[in-house]
C-alpha cells in the first residue's frame, strides 16, 4: 500500500504526518493544546495597545468596557480563521503547514507609538495597508528570496528561542504582577513543569505527546487551590459581551497616514523574517525537511492578507506564534487535521465569548511552566539549522555578529536614545529586527569565499 493511501486511512500514527485522518476523539486535545498555549498571549497585545489608545476626536487614553470585550472577541475569530488559512489554503495564500497564528507582540511598540500620539483609527489605516504590502511580498517571494539566505534564517529561529526564554520565565513567576516571584507563583510553575516531564516520561505511545495539555490541567488545579485563577474577567466579557455575538467588521473607520504606514510598514518586514524563521522551523523541526519556496510564500501571504482582515474588525496584525513552534519541535505532532481543532476552537472562542473568556482565565505561572522549555526547544531547533548551514568563518562572523548585536542592544537601556524615534521603536525592544536587519546586510557585503587568512589579512 502506498504511502498516501496508508496515510488516508484513519489512524493515530497520523499525528506524526502531515496529512492524514485523526479519530476526533483523540485529534481535540492535541488541538487543544495549542490553544493552550497561546491564548493568553493572543490577547495581551491588543489589550496592551487599547489601554493607551487614544479614538479620533478624543484626547482621554484607553478603550475599556464592551469596546475592548468585542476586539478581543475579533482577535480570537482572527487567529482561527488564520491557522485555518495556513493549514488548508485558500488559492495562493497559506502554507499548507501546521502553523498557529495568533495575534502579534513583534507591532507593539510601534502601534503603541500611533495609537496615542496619532489615535486608534490611524493606527488601523496602517495596518490594512501594510498587511497588504506584505501579503503582496508573500506571492512575490521567488523574486527576492535570495536576500533571506538558510544562515540568516538560522540567525532568527535562533533568535526568536532567545528571545522568548524572558517570556517563559516572567511567566512562571507569575507574569505582571505586583509580588512577581512570589513563592506561590514560583510553586505552580514548577508543580506544572514537573507534571509536564513526568507525563511525557511515563506516558506510552501518543499519549506522551500529550505532556503540556496534562501539565496545563494539573498546573490549573494547583493554581486554583492557590487562589490565583481570576474569575473577574470571565463574569466581566458574559455580562458585557453576552453568551453568543459575531464580530464587527469596521467597528472603527480607517485612517490613512503616509508617516504611521511608513512606520507599520516597516515592522511588517521584521514580522515577515519572523514568519520564515517560524515556518523554517516547523518544517525543519517538525517534518525534518527543507522548506520549500511555495511554502514560505504562502505563509508570508497569509501572514500578510490575514493581518489586513484583521484591521478590518478593528484588531492588530497577527503573524506565526513562535509558542506553537516549540509544541510541534518538542511534540513533532504536525497533523493538520489535528491542529483543525484548535483553529476551529479559536473560532468557536469568537463567536461565543465564554469559551474565550474560560480561556483567559489561565494563570501566567501554569503557561510558564508549560512553556519554558517548549521556547528553549526553539534555541536548539535555530542551532540545528546553523549547523546544517556549516560553521565556516563566513558563517559564524554572520550570527555571532548579528546576535551579539541585535540581542545585546536590546539588553542595554538607553543605547539607541540618541537615534530617530522611530529606530528605538523598532529595535530596542525587538532583538529579532536587529538580527534580521544585521544578518541580512553582513550576508549581502561579506564575500562569498571568505576565509579565516582573508579575514586577518594573513599571508
Amino acid at each position: 500500500m502506498s504511502e498516501k493511501t496508508s496515510s488516508s486511512n484513519v489512524s493515530i500514527d497520523n499525528i506524526y504526518k502531515l496529512d492524514g485522518r485523526v479519530p476526533v476523539a483523540k485529534a481535540i486535545p492535541f488541538g487543544l493544546q495549542h490553544v493552550m498555549a497561546m491564548f493568553v498571549s493572543n490577547l495581551a497585545p491588543i489589550a496592551m495597545v487599547c489601554g493607551v489608545a487614544k479614538l479620533l476626536g478624543s484626547d482621554v487614553p484607553g478603550i475599556s468596557g464592551v469596546d475592548l470585550a468585542r476586539l478581543l472577541q475579533s482577535a480570537m475569530f482572527i487567529a482561527g480563521l488564520g491557522t485555518l488559512i495556513q493549514l488548508y489554503p485558500v488559492w495562493r495564500i497559506g502554507a499548507r503547514l501546521p502553523v498557529v497564528m495568533g495575534v502579534s507582540f513583534t507591532f507593539v511598540a510601534t502601534l503603541t507609538y500611533i495609537a496615542s500620539n496619532f489615535n486608534y483609527q490611524t493606527m488601523i489605516g496602517a495596518v490594512i495597508v501594510g498587511g497588504c504590502v506584505e501579503g503582496c511580498l508573500g506571492l512575490t517571494y521567488k523574486y527576492w528570496k535570495q536576500i533571506i539566505s538558510p544562515i540568516v534564517s538560522a540567525s532568527v529561529v535562533t533568535t526568536i528561542g532567545f528571545s522568548l526564554l524572558g517570556v517563559g520565565a516572567k511567566s512562571f513567576g507569575g507574569g505582571y504582577v505586583d509580588d512577581f516571584g512570589a513563592p506561590k507563583y514560583m510553586i505552580v510553575g514548577l508543580i506544572t513543569l514537573i507534571a509536564c516531564i513526568t507525563f511525557s516520561s511515563l506516558a506510552k505511545g501518543f499519549w506522551k505527546q500529550l505532556n503540556v495539555m496534562f501539565g496545563l490541567i494539573v498546573g490549573y488545579i494547583v493554581a486554583f487551590l492557590f487562589g490565583i485563577v481570576d474569575f473577574s474577567h470571565f463574569a466581566e466579557t458574559i455580562k458585557e459581551v453576552g453568551f453568543i455575538a459575531l464580530p464587527r467588521i469596521l467597528p472603527y473607520k480607517p485612517v490613512f497616514n503616509l508617516s504611521a504606514i511608513l512606520s507599520i510598514v516597516v515592522v511588517f518586514l521584521v514580522s515577515a523574517a519572523e514568519t520564515i524563521g517560524d515556518t523554517t522551523a516547523v518544517v525543519a523541526g517538525g517534518l525534518d525537511r527543507d522548506i520549500t519556496e511555495k511554502e514560505v510564500s504562502g505563509s508570508l501571504a497569509c501572514d500578510g492578507f490575514l493581518s489586513a482582515v484583521s484591521g478590518l474588525f478593528g484588531c492588530t496584525p497577527i503573524t506565526s506564534f513562535s509558542q506553537n513552534v516549540g509544541l510541534i519541535a518538542m511534540t513533532k505532532v504536525v497533523n493538520r487535521f489535528t491542529i483543525m481543532f484548535g483553529a476551529l476552537t479559536l473560532i468557536l472562542a469568537g463567536l461565543f465569548p465564554p469559551i474565550g473568556a474560560f480561556f483567559s482565565t489561565l494563570p501566567q505561572p501554569v503557561l510558564g511552566g508549560c512553556t519554558i522549555m517548549m521556547f528553549g526547544t526553539i534555541v536548539v531547533s535555530g542551532m540545528n539549522m546553523i549547523g546544517k548551514c556549516g560553521f565556516n568563518q563566513r558563517n559564524t562572523v554572520i550570527v555571532a555578529l548579528a546576535i551579539s548585536i541585535g540581542i545585546g542592544f536590546t539588553q542595554t537601556p538607553g543605547i539607541f536614545d540618541y537615534f530617530p524615534k522611530v529606530i528605538g521603536d523598532i529595535f530596542a525592544g525587538n532583538s529579532v529586527a536587529g538580527v534580521f536587519v544585521l544578518s541580512m546586510l553582513l550576508n549581502f557585503v561579506l564575500p562569498k569565499d571568505m576565509d579565516v587568512k582573508k579575514l586577518v589579512g594573513m599571508q
